[in-house]
């Protein structure tokens, strides 16, 4: 599978909170079965394994045979290449973050500034905020 595929099925399988957790309870490196993974939540063991199976295609997890027992196992590869996909724009994020965060001190130093001034008194009539001439009578001046 191309790395941009891979990279696709990776960002589509977490893309659901369920398939999210279901890796977070795997994440400790023990395995586990389908029913023990669908515990925390109300839903059908065939919803599980539905979930399981997108996770499965991805590459996130594999399943094995034990008679009986299908036991899960997370694969952290396809987690790592997510990561160093999303490492390539972090810099440029922080970048862009940090200019913000520039931007904003600058505004609120400005807002500082400008409410020590003296305040100008608000109008308790909005009509008197439009300024009347003699060609508005329409206004009721």
């Amino acid at each position: 599978m191309k790395t941009t595929d891979r990279l696709n099925a990776t960002f589509a399988a977490l893309a659901d909170p369920t398939r999210r957790a279901i890796l977070g309870r795997l994440a400790g490196g023990a395995e586990r079965n389908v029913t023990d993974l669908g515990k925390p939540f109300d839903l059908s063991l065939p919803a599980i394994s539905k979930h399981l199976k997108v996770l499965e295609r991805a590459g996130l997890i594999e399943r094995g045979r034990e008679a009986q027992w299908r036991p899960c196992r997370l694969r952290p590869e396809p987690l790592k290449q997510a990561s160093d996909w999303l490492a390539q724009y972090r810099q440029s994020w922080e970048e862009s973050f940090d200019r913000l965060d520039a931007y904003l001190k600058t505004v609120q130093k400005r807002q500082h500034s400008a409410g020590k001034k003296k305040k100008q008194p608000r109008l308790s009539n909005p009509r008197h905020a439009v300024r009347l001439t003699g060609n508005n009578r329409r206004f009721g001046s």
